[in-house]
């Protein structure tokens, strides 16, 4: 009997061990803004319009998980389950999926981040530090909404920083396999027997960043398959964007810009654009911050060009608490139908001028 009950001490003890050498943590975390817009010239009418948008405030609402687990030895298993929210219906984001914005399991060590599931691509990543709006309801990504939502199902992705030079690059062997429609839905889930390039997207980044400046470029081409949005209705079509992406600080400031070279390979025939961008971020007290931004959109062989200036001021009533205000402009040449909020809508050719305001809490 007391070398049953010695045994079975020891094998506690052991355990014991065990799940202090292998110690974990998860933390949940949220993000909830939402506001109301006014924007002009809302359809061919010339109409105005006022509304809660259901797409973006200054940030995307969204509720996730986030999970790591030391294995020894500098390794670590890591995890991420995001989940986006619109604030004005209470649905969910990214085509009504789950962890519509992240759900991906990696191991972290000294040699990187290597993850599998759905998860931000390099696009999205080579943006963020560059792109002083982010996906704010006026901003570039009004223009591309690839931009803010630039994520990959079915992707294995790797991520490094040795020396602050950045390396990263995801290959997705089924792009998106949701079709409920949006900039974040484009029905091409791939994994097609036969056909390698069926839905394929592979995405690229390199770069040199700092605390004070940094550059980079980045790579992305999707592939399409039948049934898939934007006029990929085949593997021979793509949609390929090269960026450019680069910021400085000066004094409290920031300033960083950008260009998207796209090109597109539609059944609808070739397509080619460049996107640039200028923006500039200043705390203009401790607790305000105002950014402002201009954009162009220049369309190859066509007159259909637009150009976007936008200002948003945030006030910080918290770390975690902010209100803000935004004004913008986006103009529409030729037959050119963007619309200054992100998920609007805008007649062909107008111009259309826009106010925000809203609440933001992350928890």
């Amino acid at each position: 009997m007391k070398n049953s009950i010695r045994g079975a001490v020891a094998l506690m003890a052991c355990v014991g061990a065990s799940a202090a050498m292998a110690q974990s943590s998860v933390t949940v975390y949220g993000l909830l803004d939402t506001g109301v817009v006014h924007t002009t010239n809302a359809n061919a009418a010339g109409d105005s319009v006022t509304k809660m948008p259901s797409l973006t405030g200054s940030f995307p609402s969204r509720i996730g998980f986030r999970g790591a687990e030391d294995l020894g030895d500098g390794l670590q298993l890591v995890f991420t389950l995001e989940a986006g929210l619109t604030m004005d219906s209470g649905s969910m984001g990214q085509g009504n999926r789950l962890f519509g914005r992240q759900a991906s399991v990696g191991l972290k060590g000294a040699f990187g981040t290597v993850t599998l599931g759905r998860q931000i691509n390099m696009t999205y990543i080579a943006g963020m530090k560059s792109d002083v709006m982010g996906p704010n309801l006026f901003a570039i990504g009004s223009i591309d909404p690839y931009l803010p939502n630039a994520r990959s199902d079915n992707a294995i992705g790797y991520l490094g920083n040795f020396n602050n030079f950045v390396i990263g690059a995801t290959y997705s062997t089924g792009r998106d396999v949701s079709a409920a429609g949006g900039p974040a839905a484009t029905g091409c889930p791939g994994e097609v027997a036969g056909n390698s390039k069926a839905c394929r997207q592979i995405t690229g980044l390199f770069g040199y960043e700092t605390p004070a400046w940094g550059l980079n470029a980045s790579y992305d081409i999707m592939y399409g398959n039948v049934g898939a949005a934007g006029g990929l209705t085949s593997s021979d079509n793509s949609d390929k964007r090269v960026t450019a992406n680069g910021y400085v600080k000066v004094g409290e400031g920031k300033i960083g810009a950008g260009i998207v070279d796209r090109t597109t390979r539609a059944v609808t025939g070739l397509s080619e654009s460049d996107l640039y961008f200028l923006g500039v971020s200043y705390p203009v007290t401790p607790l305000t911050t105002l950014d402002t931004q201009v954009a162009r959109r220049d369309l190859k062989n066509s007159n259909a060009d637009a150009t976007m200036v936008v200002a948003r001021l945030t006030y910080y009533f918290s770390k975690r608490t902010a209100s803000y205000v935004g004004i913008g402009r986006m103009k529409n040449s030729g037959l050119s139908a963007i619309a200054l909020d992100a998920g609007g809508t805008v007649g062909a050719g107008k111009t259309q001028n826009g106010f925000m305001a809203g609440l933001r809490h992350s928890f």
